[in-house]
This record gives C-alpha cells, structure tokens and sequence, in this order.
C-alpha cells in the first residue's frame, strides 16, 4: 500500500523550484523597480539628490502629505476599533452587510472614488451651492484630499482587527461587564491589551497607504503647485516636467518610508514573537 508523503518531504528540486519562483517574483516584481528607483535618485549624485528637497514646492508636498496623514490614520483607527468591536463582540442586524461595505475601498477604483467626492462636493455636485454659499471649499482643498484618502484607507485597521477579536471571543469582556466594570474599562483593560499588536499593524499599513495614495487624491486636488500636491503627485509634476533625477529622489522618499514601515513591522514582530504568538493562540 502506497504511503502519503507529507509536504515536507517533496523533492528537493520541487521545493528548490517554489523557492526560485518566489524569489524571481520578488526579485522582478519588487526588488528591481526599487533598486531603478534609488540607483535614478543618485544617478548625479547625493547633492543632487539632496537639493530636490530645498524646493518650496516639494517642502509643501511633504507637509501637505504629512498633515494628511495625521488626520486621516487617527480617524480610520477610531472607526476601525469601532467597526471591528461592534463586529466581533456584538450581534446586531446588518452586520453583514457593514462586513461588506468595509471592504468597498478595496473594490472600488481610487479614481472612482476621487470622482465620487467631486460629483457631491464640487462646484456643480449636490452640495456645490450650499458650499459655495458658506464659503467653503472642499474639492481643490485639504478637505478634498483627507475625505479621499481616508475613504482608500479605511479599510486596514478594520480588516486587521475584525479576525483577531472574533477569535478571541466575547468571555473576557463578558466576565469585566458582570463584575462591574464600565465599557470604557473593559475596553482599556481588557480589549485594548489583547488587540494592541494586530492595532499597530493596522495603524502602520494604513498610514503607508495614506502617505502613498496617488488616485484619489489626484481627482480632488485640483494638481495646484505648492498646495495640494502631495507627494506622489508631486513625483507626477517632477516627471512631466522632465526633472528625472528630482522625481526619482522624492519618489524614493516615498519608497523608504515604505520599507521603513515593513521594517518597523518586522523588528515589532521579531521582538514580541512570543506575545503576539499568545495573543492570537488565546
């Protein structure tokens, strides 16, 4: 009788061949467009490079980039505790459909998206005449790019917390209400603890995005220089204008603060192995 072989005991060709397919992957698909990117950036040198930075325009783009963050991660972390809490500990009526509806980012296109603000906030959309009235300016504006990128963003604090705190259950909070305890506690003493980890991940993921987001953001800004280019549209501008070493240096700005993040990530994950593994047997 023939005897089943566990996964462990393929070939070696066959798991040397999974392995150089995914490191040809990553090498192609990851590695090379970063390595393009740094190798432009300092293509005439790290002064060079370095002067990208001393234009008003790109230290406008930053700080815009910046201050969207700042607003937009904190807002997504409420709402993904929230969404997640209600998710995991309650049972209520529509709950699957707002399991749904977190995911809409995710499937809907950023372009899309940036139009849907533009068609309710702009000059002609539903609310264009009421805003125009008070004197407000959403499209074209901070408003815009922060309601554009926290829509693309929302999503990462939400999906990493909902399956965490669905598998730990409901006993701890159960057992912190009955004994008297406010939601307010239970929330910070009991919760918060268990959740803490997978929340940091989420809040990383989500500001990567959100430093990162091009589509959306590129619909509402309006692409006004030096106040409401972010980053990547700034990268756009730079290209455009035939300024490849300064595109490819600001964009590798970008690409660092993305691998710093991965980094950040991987350093957390390394030196509480052994916590977040206990979190998530619990």
């Amino acid at each position: 009788m023939m005897s089943l072989r566990r996964p462990t005991q393929d070939h070696p060709l066959t798991r040397l061949a999974l392995a150089a397919i995914a490191i040809g992957f990553i090498s192609v698909f990851l590695v090379l467009p970063l390595a393009t990117v740094f190798s432009q950036a300092l293509s005439a040198g790290f002064g060079a490079a370095m002067r990208s930075f001393d234009d008003p325009e790109a230290r406008a783009a930053i700080r815009l980039t910046l201050l969207t963050a700042a607003i937009a991660v904190p807002l997504n972390t409420i709402f993904g505790i929230a969404a997640s809490w209600a998710i995991a500990k309650f049972d209520f009526r529509g709950k699957g459909l707002l399991t749904t509806l977190i995911d809409v980012p995710f499937s809907v296109s950023p372009v899309v998206s940036g139009l849907i603000y533009v068609l309710i906030f702009g000059l002609q959309g539903w609310l264009g005449p009421m805003l125009r009235e008070w004197d407000v300016k959403v499209i074209f504006a901070l408003p815009g790019i922060v309601l554009a990128t926290i829509f693309v963003t929302f999503p990462f604090v939400a999906r990493e917390l909902i399956p965490l705190m669905t598998d730990q259950g409901r006993e701890e909070e159960e057992a912190a209400a009955s004994l008297g305890a406010s939601g307010l506690q239970t929330f910070l003493r009991v919760t918060l603890p268990n959740i803490k980890w997978g929340l940091l991940y989420g809040v990383l993921l989500c500001n990567a995005r959100a430093m990162g987001e091009f589509g959306a953001v590129s619909v509402v800004s309006g692409h006004i220089r030096g106040l409401t280019n972010t980053l990547p549209l700034h990268v756009e501008v730079l290209y455009n204008d035939y300024q490849y070493v300064a595109a490819f240096a600001v964009a590798s700005l970008l690409a660092l603060l993305a691998i710093l993040t991965l980094v950040v990530k991987s350093l957390l994950e390394w030196r509480y192995a052994d916590e977040i593994a206990a979190v998530h047997r619990h």
